[in-house]
């Protein structure tokens, strides 16, 4: 199926690796110029050289987005290489599981400032180009962890944030064409969850309790963005997809 997105431009934040990694190759597949952003540089260099040897259309931005002025500045550098920004997907964040009583102020700040506080600044700045086109994809990676996962205050609460963010904006953009929407993945075999000491007790744990007898894969998640982010889902928005092999609670 043609996506529509040929000539598009992306940002993913935390894209040096990982789910942002997959879904920068799926979305540079479908024809669109995909910036690489990340806070550390390697990643980025790493990730970007990757693409364009594939022949993509790539660029590595490094930036920190829970500062505004860094923000600003990737989407600056963005319009300037690329003449537009078409699709951002708030993808960056990182856990800090404690159970809330040993959770100290930092793990609280740290998670909910690089998930949330990241992806709002980054939709403030993408939006006024986007109305001004009169297009836009906003997709937000929640996780299934919205439902509230134990030792994962800080991060199911900033998850659950990013679907009322995602909530709010279709409401205000929906008129400009710009669709705002979650996509919330279950167990993902993902290189963050892969160098966990706990891996093989969350991996069996996970395939006891999902429908679907396997663990996902950071291409099952950035299909979905894709979808969410072309032009055949022009007509969703506000919206949480779940890829989570049917688990939900």
């Amino acid at each position: 199926m043609d996506l529509g997105i040929q000539g598009k431009v992306a940002i993913i934040t935390g894209s040096g690796r990982g789910l942002g990694a997959a879904t920068a190759h799926k979305l540079a597949s479908e024809g669109c110029s995909v910036v690489i952003t990340d806070i550390v540089a390697e990643r980025v260099e790493q990730t970007t050289a990757a693409l364009k040897a594939e022949g993509f259309s790539a660029h590595g931005i490094v930036a920190d987005i829970t500062k505004a002025d860094q923000v600003k500045a990737l989407v600056d550098e963005t319009i300037a290489t690329f003449g537009s920004i078409d699709i951002l997907v708030n993808n960056a964040g990182s856990p800090r599981d404690k159970f809330l009583v040993k959770m100290s102020e930092d793990d609280w700040d740290f998670v909910i400032d690089v998930m949330l506080k990241g992806a709002f600044f980054a939709s403030r700045e993408v939006v006024p180009h986007m109305m001004q086109q009169g297009w836009g994809r906003i997709v937000n990676l929640s996780s299934r962890a919205h439902f509230g996962n134990p030792t994962q205050a800080n991060y199911s609460t900033a998850k659950a944030g990013l679907i009322g963010l995602a909530k709010a904006l279709s409401l205000e953009e929906g008129k400009f064409n710009i669709t705002v929407n979650c996509v919330a993945p279950g167990f993902i075999e993902s290189e963050m969850v892969q160098a966990l000491d706990t891996y093989e007790i969350i991996k069996e744990r996970a395939l006891k309790v999902q429908p679907v007898k396997r663990p996902g894969t950071p291409e099952d998640v950035a299909d979905a963005i894709a979808f969410l982010a072309s032009e055949r889902a022009g007509f969703i928005s506000g919206e949480v997809l779940h890829v989570s092999g049917g688990r939900f609670g």
